[in-house]
């Protein structure tokens, strides 16, 4: 154990842990330069609403896909199981494309973008073909996934912060061309979004494929069942898709506020500044599936020192100059919005100094195979949100997008506190049994 102590250093878990937070920050610039394109549209709102609906339905779908880059990191350890693996995504991406064609070739999903996304009529064709070329993107994100999962296994993680330059590269050149060539609209949207897409997967597969090449056929003392891959994989599937309808139900809510546009504004502005500090620390998990065992001081030590970062950017924007100008000059806010966004951006920092905590035990739970029970504190926190929300909108909807952050913050505490008593159950069981087998020798 001392041997593997002295091969983790907080050097190697910095260059192990800097590119990843650089790659999701970067990961969120994308999606900008798509914006700012479509922004120079003349029907620039139409174009802009039109992308927004297929692109929220694509975040949904996304989610069984998704998964594979931290199912691909925790489980693929020699050949044999990265085909098994592969196999499992072909199955999966086959039924979430032939679902995907089914909404974008049929009524069905016309009745969905009207129903669900609040759709115009006019708004149905021009959704359906944006809808029909970010389908692609699914293959790709899929492909790009998988590898990726072998690039972060071998802690190669600068690959993948290089294949995200290069995709921000090509999506701003095409970009580029489509406002020189006067060719923007929502399906040209989605194929900067699938060119970038593209291009980093082929960059993924590329070193991903270099690095099996070092796996051996099977290992001895390791074998994988498709089983294992599926209540591995399922549980962090609905774990996603929970957290990505945890947002659109707050705004159901924030619609009873008394300034209801002001309320969605804010809080819509917070969430995504939000997010955008919080975009460099999602891949906290992975340290303790690469590193756990190895050295379990450092890396709760490291965590602990990384995870403040978020919570001290947002007290920087909230109390001092800087937030104002940061509204201004960066999110084009005029001062009313600015003043309540920043309100409401008080309110997550709660959140933000949460978050990388529970991302790193839910990193314990996957190393322990236990998704299921990080399945058991997102629910949770759900109940949390839906709780608080009823009851602050109805007896304080006067403090607007405020609601939102307090009750996002307090499902976050709820999911924290589940996961916690998970862990240190199973710590504690953990240790009694290896007790009895030390009295048992």
């Amino acid at each position: 154990m001392n041997s593997n102590k002295s091969q983790v250093s907080y050097k190697q878990l910095s260059a192990f842990f800097i590119p990843l937070g650089f790659a999701a920050s970067l990961t969120s610039v994308t999606h900008v330069i798509i914006n700012g394109t479509l922004t120079r549209a003349e029907n620039a709102a139409f174009i802009i609403a039109c992308y927004a609906v297929a692109f929220s339905l694509f975040q949904v779908v996304e989610r069984p896909i998704i998964v594979f880059r931290q199912t691909s990191s925790a489980l693929v350890k020699d050949k044999q199981s990265f085909k098994l693996l592969t196999v499992f995504l072909m199955y999966v991406l086959g039924i979430v494309v032939l679902f995907c064609s089914i909404l974008a070739f049929s009524r069905i999903g016309d009745w969905i973008y009207i129903h669900f996304f609040n759709a115009d009529e006019n708004m149905v064709e021009t959704i359906s073909n944006t809808f029909k070329v970010i389908i692609l993107v699914l293959i790709f994100s899929g492909i790009r996934g998988i590898y990726q999962g072998i690039i972060i296994n071998h802690l190669e993680t600068k690959w993948v912060t290089v294949g995200v330059i290069i995709r921000v590269i090509t999506m701003f050149v095409i970009s580029y061309l489509l406002v020189v060539l006067d060719y923007i609209s929502s399906v040209g949207g989605a194929f900067i979004f699938l060119a970038g897409m593209i291009i980093e997967c082929l960059i993924s597969v590329w070193k991903g494929h270099l690095l099996i090449k070092e796996y051996p056929l099977a290992k001895k003392d390791f074998h994988l069942q498709k089983t294992d891959i599926f209540h591995f994989y399922t549980p962090l599937v609905f774990y996603f898709i929970f957290q990505t309808i945890l947002i659109p139900i707050v705004y159901v809510f924030l619609a009873k506020s008394d300034n209801i546009q002001m309320s969605i504004a804010s809080f819509a502005l917070a969430h995504s500044i939000t997010n955008l500090v919080l975009s460099f620390f999602m891949y906290t998990h992975q340290i303790v599936l690469q590193f756990y065992e190895k050295n379990r001081k450092k890396v709760i030590n490291f965590t602990l020192l990384i995870g403040l970062t978020p919570s001290i950017l947002l007290i920087l924007l909230c109390f001092s100059p800087l937030g104002s100008w940061f509204m201004g000059a960066v999110m084009g806010a005029d001062p009313v919005l600015a003043t309540a966004t920043l309100g409401v951006l008080k309110f997550f920092i709660l959140k933000t100094l949460i978050f990388p905590i529970l991302d790193f035990l839910n990193g314990f739970l996957m190393l322990q195979r236990q998704t299921k029970r990080m399945l058991y504190s997102q629910v949770m926190n759900l109940i949390a949100v839906l709780i608080s929300l009823s009851l602050f909108v109805y007896f304080f909807p006067q403090w607007n997008g405020i609601n939102g952050a307090i009750a996002a913050s307090i499902g976050e505490v709820v999911g924290l506190v589940v996961v916690f008593m998970i862990v240190y159950k199973m710590s504690n069981k953990s240790m009694k049994q290896n007790q009895n087998v030390t009295k048992g020798a």
